[in-house]
């Protein structure tokens, strides 16, 4: 039986991990509404804060279908469901699969055929991310801490070195957006389709808040960060067209 990475049998095991995570949200909503009502919160403000919670999350879920189509092609559609339903970044399990596929000689949006590079994909996504499970506990009440001392001592250092953090770690982003860029002075323009997309996707993210400050449109802020992705990804089909070798 040859390879198939949209086998009924990925799905089944993904269907399986994702239902017992769901089961698992509609446990803790039900405790939470049981404990609301030993609280005496009245049912309209449970009712409300349930729907208002539901309506917010089809900004953020829209990307994770972007990031679910954009790996689909080489990984099939189970394993991209899967990483970016349960724990999983766009930007990370993106990043992550391309490089395990150029790692493997293929190039982006190849379909995978051998098994063992399925795998080997697998578990780059799935190690790397996991690495957070393991520090967590461990480092976030220590640096939490580090953090607070430094800003009761000094508040200016304190916001400077949350942004310095945070800068760094766009930074390991960019580098990778970046990262052929080098390319156009071999004559080869390819490498600059990234940062195209990267500005598009920017301006399209300055334009939401620009509107959502000025219009007062406070639910496009919650579904600027999709409307980047989706037109960034549709401006790289003319980018590719124009600058593609």
């Amino acid at each position: 039986m040859s390879f198939n990475v949209n086998h009924p049998i990925l799905f089944i095991i993904v269907g399986a991990i994702i239902a017992l995570v769901l089961a698992q949200s509609v446990f803790f909503l039900v405790r939470a509404v049981r404990r609301a009502h030993e609280l005496g919160i009245s049912k309209s403000t449970v009712k409300k804060t349930i729907s208002s919670s539901a309506i917010f999350t089809i900004a953020p879920a829209v990307s994770i279908l972007v990031g679910v189509l954009a790996l689909s092609k080489s990984l099939g559609v189970a394993l991209p469901w899967l990483r970016l339903s349960v724990i999983g970044s766009i930007t990370y399990e993106t990043v992550a699969a391309g490089n395990a596929l150029e790692a493997a000689g293929m190039s982006a949006g190849a379909t995978i055929t051998e098994p063992s590079i399925f795998i080997t994909i697998a578990w780059v996504m799935t190690v790397g991310i996991a690495a957070g499970l393991v520090f967590v506990p461990f480092v976030t009440k220590k640096l939490q801490s580090g953090l607070s001392k430094i800003g009761m001592k000094d508040k200016k250092w304190g916001e400077i070195f949350n942004n310095a953090m945070f800068l760094g770690m766009i930074s390991a982003f960019l580098g990778y957006v970046f990262c052929d860029v080098g390319l156009v002075f071999k004559g080869d323009t390819s490498g600059l389709i990234p940062v195209c997309v990267m500005a598009v996707s920017a301006v399209v993210m300055a334009v939401c808040g620009l509107v959502a400050t000025k219009a007062k449109i406070r639910w496009l802020t919650d579904y600027a960060l999709p409307m980047s992705l989706v037109i960034g990804m549709a401006s790289a089909i003319p980018l590719t067209a124009l600058l593609g070798a």
